[in-house]
Formats: C-alpha cells, structure tokens, sequence
C-alpha cells in the first residue's frame, strides 16, 4: 500500500524541518563538519534499513536535504508504505559531503519514527486480516507531529480517525458527566447532531450494554465502546444488529497485538489503538556507506 504525500503533509514537513535543522545547528553550524570536513568534499550514502519494517517518511528525508543544499540528489528507491526486509536500501543520497553528514541525524530522526509507525499499523492490521474490522489511530499524537504521525498510519495499512476536535464530533464519558440538559444519552447525540454543522459524523462512547441500548435510541453514526470484554463486545454487536444495523460499533481501550484478532471477531467494524502513535518503537534505519554493500560498488 504506497501513500502519496499531499501538499497538507508537505506544509506540516516543512515547517518541522525548519525547527529541526534550527535546534540543531542554532546560529554556529556544524562545529565538527567546519573543523574536518572541507567544502570541495562529496559522496554518496545510503539510506538502509536495518531489520524489517515499513516505510514511512521518505519524502520527508529528501525535503530535509533539500532544506540544505538544493544540489543534493535524492534517489527514492522504494515509496512509503513499502515493506522492507533488514538490508534494504532506501534511498541513495549525493552531494556535498559537510551537507550529507549535517542532515543524518535530522532525516533520520523523521524516518525512523514514521516508520516504526507504519511498522507497528501493519502489526495490527495483518493481525485482523480476514475480519471487517478496521485499525484506527486516536489523537495521542506528537503536538505538531500529528498530520504526518497519521500520515505514517495509512502508510501502515491504518485507518485515520478525525484528526482533531473540528471535523468530528466524539461525545466521551467526560462530556456526558459534564452536560446538564438531560441523563439520556440518546439525547446527548440528537442534541449534537443538531447543533453540528450537515455531514459531521457523531460518535458517543459507552462502558456497558445499557448505555449502548439508550445510545442507540438516538441513532450515532458510531458507537465507541470503551475497554469492554470480549464477550461484552459480542453482545453488544447483537444487540446493535438487532436495533440499529446501520451504526458501526468501534472498540477502544487497551488493545494490543496479543487481543486485537479476538476483539475483531466480535463482529466490530472498527478499532482504535493508541499505541500505534504515542508507543510505536523507532524502526531501525542507517546512513551507510556504499561499500557496506559491496554489490553495489
């Protein structure tokens, strides 16, 4: 599954790109590049993955060079949302070798972390091949990461949820306890689908089958069930079968690799899964030199 980078994600890029190369190069520059490195010097490098995975962020590698030295060649030899197997080379980079070696750790930073996003997706989305059920990120983003963090998620094989609190409405426990007009929550979700502007998706969460039956009394577009057991989220997909067939159940709360294909079977049509943002480990991706291969010399 190969995701084009849109221009929203380029913006987003940029941006993070600038504040990077600004935090780690302040007003001085590379002190260790301008003591032993002279300008005349170039190379190429690879970019090369060191165990398994999936790619995310090789656009966003090729901008942080770009960012530097607009002569440097940036040669993509796999687009994100490619699986990579440990020893596969990425991307092939030339140019100024002060430049190369001034970026590394700045490119590699976004890589690594978007990649061990869409690394830790395909995990959950493979586990559930075979049922209806799809993954789904949550908002537990990096603040100013999240455009390019759910980005990494569809390079997974993910699903986004709503990106932020304007394109969505999310009626959790904490609203509910905060509203005041009423005790039912069917009338909570009527409450805000008329006061939500034409086409916005209203999803109300629930713990426990009696909230779900008055939930359903108010006709959702979605209903989150929160940290139910398995066995609950099979009466609940009965339950809404019988009374509202048209509303997609999504589980949420706790799930891991190990519970994800059992949650799945339930009947559930989506499930959402923190982790794969706020606890994906970085995938392991190098700068090598071209004779770490000597089949490419």
């Amino acid at each position: 599954m190969h995701e084009t980078f849109a221009s929203g994600e380029q913006a987003v890029a940029r941006q993070l790109i600038e504040m990077a190369l600004s935090e780690d190069l302040s007003s001085l520059g590379d002190l260790t590049c301008q003591a032993l490195i002279s300008e005349d010097q170039t190379a190429t490098v690879l970019v090369a993955a060191r165990q398994p995975g999936v790619l995310a962020g090789a656009t966003v590698g090729r901008m942080v060079f770009a960012k530097l030295d607009a002569s440097v060649q940036w040669e993509e030899l796999w687009p994100d949302g490619t699986r990579l197997s440990a020893g596969t080379i990425v991307a092939r980079v030339t140019g100024p070798l002060a430049t190369l070696l001034i970026g590394e750790r700045t490119m590699l930073n976004f890589m690594t972390h978007l990649s061990g996003i869409a690394t830790l997706t395909r995990k959950f989305v493979d586990a559930v091949k075979g049922t209806q059920a799809q993954i789904l990120d949550t908002r537990k983003t990096l603040p100013g990461w999240r455009v390019l963090e759910k980005y990494a998620v569809r390079c997974g094989g993910g699903t986004n949820h709503r990106m932020g609190l304007y394109d969505g409405v999310l009626i959790k426990d904490n609203h509910l306890a905060a509203w005041t007009e009423s005790a039912s929550i069917a009338s909570a979700v009527q409450t805000a689908r008329s006061k939500s502007p034409e086409g916005v998706s209203i999803e109300v969460e629930v713990d426990s089958l009696e909230q779900l039956k008055d939930a359903l009394k108010g006709n959702p577009d979605i209903v989150l069930l929160d940290n139910m057991s398995v066995e609950t989220l099979r009466e609940a997909v009965a339950l809404c079968n019988s009374l509202a067939p048209a509303v997609k159940l999504e589980a949420s709360g706790g799930v891991t690799l190990a519970t994800v294909a059992e949650i799945a079977s339930t009947g559930v049509e989506r499930i959402s899964v923190g982790a794969l943002t706020h606890s994906a480990p970085a995938l392991d991706l190098a700068f090598d030199w071209p004779a770490s291969f000597p089949a490419l010399r």
